[in-house]
């Protein structure tokens, strides 16, 4: 019996490191000032002086991007995935009113292939780059037996911080008034449905099914959305309570979870309109109209909590940031989302 090498077992370490190596310059062109380390170095650093800070605080999260991963690759589209991990989490801390410091990624596959590996952390790194977080480091991986074959999974994790003082949320009330914020689609959320549709139906991915006005690549693998520009822009002249960022569960599960106790919501489904893909999942699918709203963002992505008196100052100026914002509800004593259509 001959000798067995790792290339073998289906790892080809040589071509890892090559595919790394190929990387580099998209990695170095994230770096900011704080990055403390070149490329190659077993672990990150970042240096921890935050000018203009008296108090930072870090926030920190992780992600995946899911079975999304699926779809793109049906697709042959995975440069948005990228995107789609760095601005999931740069909106998880967003809502506690975090800027971002730096990012890491893992990228696992059963056999890497360096152009799609390529692809993906392309789009990790212009996502990087908009929201000024470093890509400070990151794993790549082979699992052959782990995952199938063409599969990979990407996950990823974010470094951000805040003044103490600014921290959200902070003096939510009955009574304030709820801004959402429109999504780009699906984001990266609902995608174990959206795969059973496109594999059911054996669905061209290049084509418009019917009534979408674009094709259903397009629809569905849109970048998540990055709500930190908007944000940014209307901070510092509206005195925001509170943001929830709107991912999987909807608005009923992540709404509540930046609620004080003994506070709900009250939101009118009929004050915006869903993007037409969710109008084509309900019909595809048949899926009941109250289950999608637990599944989906429906069209809603960030919500924005401000006080009353200040709801048509903020709506003005996240207009003027560039958002599509309407009012959808208000908050009321008493606890979880009621939906008042």
């Amino acid at each position: 019996m001959g000798g067995l090498s790792y290339r073998d077992a289906g790892v080809d370490i040589d071509k890892k490191m090559a595919a790394v190596g190929s990387i580099s310059a998209t990695v170095q062109s994230t770096f900011t000032p704080g990055v403390l380390h070149d490329l190659g170095s077993f672990g990150g650093m970042f240096s921890g002086t935050f000018a203009g800070l008296k108090d930072p605080v870090l926030v920190a999260t992780n992600d995946g991007v899911g079975t999304k991963v699926r779809a793109g690759v049906r697709a042959g589209r995975v440069r948005g995935l990228g995107q789609d991990i760095v601005n999931h989490c740069v909106d998880d801390i967003l809502v506690q009113g975090a800027e971002p410091l730096f990012f890491l990624d893992y990228f696992a596959s059963s056999v890497l292939d360096p152009a799609v590996f390529g692809e993906v952390i392309e789009g990790i790194g212009e996502a990087c780059r908009a929201a000024g977080a470093a890509l400070l480091g990151g794993e790549t991986a082979e699992m052959p037996g782990v995952y199938q074959p063409d599969e990979f999974d990407i996950v990823g994790c974010i470094v951000g911080v805040v003044d103490r003082a600014n921290i959200w949320p902070r003096n939510v009330k009955a009574g304030d008034a709820l801004i959402g914020l429109r999504s780009d689609g699906l984001h990266t959320n609902g995608f174990s449905l959206v795969n059973r549709l496109l594999e059911r139906d054996d669905l061209d991915m290049s084509q418009d099914p019917g009534a979408l006005g674009e094709s259903l690549a397009d629809a569905l693998l849109r970048p998540h959305r990055s709500y930190l520009p908007a944000i940014r822009a209307v901070r510092e002249s509206i005195d925001i309570h509170a943001l929830a960022h709107i991912t999987g569960g909807g608005l009923q599960d992540n709404l509540p979870r930046v609620l004080p106790a003994g506070v709900g919501a009250e939101i009118d489904r009929h004050a915006w309109t869903p993007n037409k893909v969710f109008s084509w999942i309900l019909e595809t699918s048949g899926m009941d109209h109250d289950e999608a709203y637990h599944v989906f963002n429906m069209g809603c992505g960030m919500v924005v909590v401000v006080d009353e008196a200040q709801a048509a100052d903020a709506l003005a100026a996240l207009g003027a940031a560039g958002e599509e914002a309407w009012p959808i509800g208000r908050l009321v004593t008493g606890g979880g989302v009621t939906f008042t259509d």
